[in-house]
């Protein structure tokens, strides 16, 4: 058994030193079980369906690990954390799991070490993993600063402190925020011609005009080199995201409704203004959404209690089409479906941010009423405009 476990550890240790594309190894303390999990997924800009999840369990042996995840020509994004140990305490029961993890993104063509713990680490393998481990350097003492504020602000809670001493704290919580936001955006600057600045800008919790210029900084070879998919997809995310708050502006109470067609169920086109001369609730829904489903009993009702008056048209957001199909029919719903594929995007027309969202028109194409969620005063607003 001590020559199989020294065969293994041997194994091991010439993994972490060849470093073949795609490999991520390394050594790692600290950690309260000999295995750890790895979640990844290809960052694929050109597939509009969600990127599929992989997860792989890697041995622990004297703290090193090594799990080559394949050389591909995407950026691949890796969460490493602890996996719950298979060997128990003295008392049976099982070591509590660490929930720190370690963020990454593998280059393609590349491979990425790692040295440290869950907490603190240094990666190594390319110039882009040497720039975080300058920003990490940077951030270390802010972070550190931040967890005993945040431990402050729990036990000033706990204890039951005066409001004045726990909003003291709380001010300064959020004043280490902006330190931690502005010590990125000075780092992206100070970078903005290396691949790591695209990185970061998932980071720091910017707002829209802040993340704007960053994106404007980036140099040309950047955003064109092998971190494109990344920076296109936090473009696009901006640019949606700002074509959904001026929509905003435009969907209010009184306003006529957006156009549009799209198809319905059947395959076949459907456009908004045929129902003119009827009251229209839109309907923007997912067979993922809970509340969606939940809400279905009562929109039931409000179809078959005002039949002839009202039209429903419920918009499938975020739905595979079988998903979609399969939900219309499990769950039997007798009013117009539309699939929303994006060309044109309806959410992004109305400015939709939360699901379901449910919003009246009168006979006019005008709109009524918008509320998002599953609320009862959604009803009773529709009943007394009925009654009109």
């Amino acid at each position: 058994m001590k020559k199989l476990f020294s065969f293994i550890a041997c194994c091991l240790l010439a993994a972490c030193s060849s470093h073949q594309p795609g490999e991520i190894s390394g050594s790692l303390s600290g950690v309260g079980s000999d295995t750890l999990i790895v979640h990844s997924f290809v960052m694929n800009l050109a597939s509009t369906e969600r990127p599929k999840l992989y997860t792989d369990t890697v041995p622990l042996v004297n703290g090193k690990f090594s799990l080559n995840l394949g050389n591909s020509t995407d950026l691949r994004y890796v969460q490493i954390g602890e996996f719950p140990s298979s060997k128990s305490n003295p008392d049976g029961s099982r070591p509590s799991v660490s929930m720190e993890v370690i963020p990454l993104v593998l280059l393609p063509g590349k491979s990425v070490t790692i040295e440290g713990s869950l907490h603190k680490y240094k990666l190594g393998g390319a110039p882009f993993y040497e720039s975080l481990n300058e920003l990490n350097t940077k951030m270390e003492p802010i972070v550190q600063k931040m967890d005993s504020l945040y431990s402050a602000y729990r036990e000033k809670t706990q204890e039951g402190a005066s409001q004045e001493e726990i909003q003291k704290v709380a001010a300064q919580i959020e004043k280490g925020q902006k330190d931690i936001k502005d010590t990125y955006i000075r780092f992206i600057k100070d970078h903005a011609d290396q691949d790591v600045s695209v990185y970061l800008l998932t980071h720091g919790a910017l707002k829209d005009d802040e993340l704007k210029e960053l994106l404007d900084l980036i140099a040309e070879p950047v955003r064109n080199g092998v971190m494109a998919p990344m920076y296109q997809s936090i473009k696009q995310a901006y640019e949606k995201q700002e074509e959904r708050r001026k929509a905003q502006e435009k969907i209010k109470e009184g306003a006529p409704a957006p156009e549009f067609t799209l198809k319905d169920i059947h395959g076949k086109d459907f456009t908004l203004s045929s129902l003119k001369g009827k009251y229209v609730i839109l309907d923007f829904w997912g067979s993922w959404c809970g509340w969606c489903i939940k809400g279905i009993p009562d929109l039931k009702q409000v179809y078959e209690k005002y039949k002839g008056q009202l039209e429903i048209v419920g918009i499938d957001c975020n739905d595979t089409e079988e998903k979609w199909k399969a939900a219309v029919e499990k769950h039997a719903l007798p009013w117009i479906h539309v699939r929303n594929e994006g060309n044109p995007d309806v959410t992004l027309l109305y400015g939709i941010e939360g699901f379901p969202t449910k919003i009246i028109l009168d006979k006019e194409g005008n709109i009524v009423k918008t509320v998002v969620g599953e609320d009862p005063e959604f009803y009773k607003h529709l009943d007394a405009l009925m009654k009109k």
